[in-house]
């Protein structure tokens, strides 16, 4: 069976990472993995600066790093069920990776494989990684990929001329860069908010039931299941009633030409008083701004040269680990994630890989194949304890 799992951020694996679980595995290190594209067979290449000192990526032959790993015990008695630190054992390391992927597939005596991958977000998203999943299985069973026409991002992305810059991108896709030596509100909510807690990641099963009451709310039921969980994480972490909360999704661009995150803003009072349809429109209203006019007014925007000239630097930030009082979500129901195939079927078992982000939520579609859905939710402890006693029922977040 394949269970092919995806690291989505980098940069807190090493440091996460113990040396006593998976003891047995055994790393092969491959060369450089060939990818065939439309013009022919190129390799990978890895970030690097272009002559301006700009960030690009240089096709320099050195490819996707590629490990494969054995270990002699089943995959059933050392596999986590829930997303643990554990997890990223089944990761190569990233320590100064340049590399635009990182594959690591492990074998165990019971025939079940785990596949790996970690992606950067600069050139790929849910379903660019999918694509590239469903892809490579075709490879492997010998199917032809169909090709890609890699030069249609030059059209798509050109600025206009004369620019129309008509939404503020200050503060959504662009911030101004923050001085090492002062909090931000991230910071300032980490050591308030969280009294020390450890951050708890959680996946929480929503069965095809309470899916279909959730879609009889409002039209779409992920739209409902967002609502849902904003207003339990919010209950959960106690804030006051007047504290402005923002839910943060990404959206899917390529049916409205943009990735840019869009924000339905609320007072945690009136996100709990108020009935769950009324939450689900105002995310409704929010999302359905995010059109072709806000995509072609962001690249005017980032191609202006205001950017540069203001110190403006991208809004999505890495390095940060608490988004309290805010959520963050990020749905991949609707990616066919269970369409991978390498030669044995479906995959009997999808999992994000492990990040412990105060506040981010990751959901997907169940691996039962019956409609129900997975949310993997990451609050402070103390938080995580009420959290999960009311995100059951409709009625127990208000």
């Amino acid at each position: 069976m394949v269970c092919p799992r995806w690291w989505l951020k980098t940069g807190v694996r090493s440091s996460l990472v113990g040396d006593d679980y998976f003891d047995g595995v055994t790393f092969v290190e491959r060369p450089p993995v060939l990818v065939q594209g439309r013009r022919g067979p190129w390799r990978v290449g890895k970030f690097g600066l272009d002559a301006n000192g700009d960030r690009a990526i240089l096709l320099n032959d050195e490819g996707v790093r590629f490990i494969e790993a054995t270990d002699n015990v089943t995959l059933s008695t050392i596999m986590p069920v829930a997303p643990t630190p554990e997890l990223l054992k089944l990761y190569p390391s990233n320590n100064g990776a340049d590399e635009l992927m990182l594959v690591q597939v492990t074998r165990f005596v019971c025939g079940s494989l785990v596949v790996a991958i970690a992606g950067n977000h600069l050139v790929s998203d849910g379903y660019g990684r999918c694509s590239f999943m469903m892809a490579w299985g075709h490879a492997t069973r010998c199917i032809a990929v169909p090709p890609h026409d890699r030069t249609s991002s030059s059209i798509v992305f050109t600025p206009r001329n004369p620019a129309r810059i008509e939404f503020e991108h200050r503060g959504v896709e662009f911030k101004q860069a923050r001085c090492c030596d002062t909090l931000d509100n991230m910071e300032q909510h980490a050591s308030a908010g969280g009294g020390g807690d450890k951050v708890i990641v959680r996946r929480v099963h929503f069965s095809a039931e309470m899916v279909s009451e959730l879609k009889a709310l409002a039209s779409s039921p992920i739209k409902c299941m967002v609502s849902h969980l904003w207003r339990c994480i919010s209950k959960a972490r106690g804030l006051d009633r007047e504290t402005p909360t923002t839910l943060k999704i990404a959206v899917n661009g390529r049916r409205r030409m943009c990735h840019p995150e869009t924000c339905p803003t609320t007072t945690v009072g009136e996100l709990l008083a108020k009935p769950l349809w009324h939450v689900a429109e105002l995310v409704s209203r929010e999302v359905a701004k995010v059109d072709d006019s806000y995509f072609r007014s962001f690249i005017d925007f980032a191609s202006s040269g205001v950017v540069e000239e203001e110190g403006l630097v991208p809004a999505a930030d890495p390095t940060k680990m608490v988004h309290c009082p805010d959520v963050e979500v990020y749905s991949q129901v609707g990616i066919p994630i269970y369409d991978v195939d390498f030669g044995a079927g479906r995959p009997f078992l999808y999992m994000p890989g492990y990040l412990p982000e105060e506040g981010l939520v990751f959901i997907v579609p169940s691996s039962s194949g019956n409609g129900s859905i997975d949310a993997k939710v990451c609050l402070f402890s103390g938080a995580m304890d009420i959290f999960k006693n009311c995100c059951y029922s409709i009625s127990g977040s208000s």
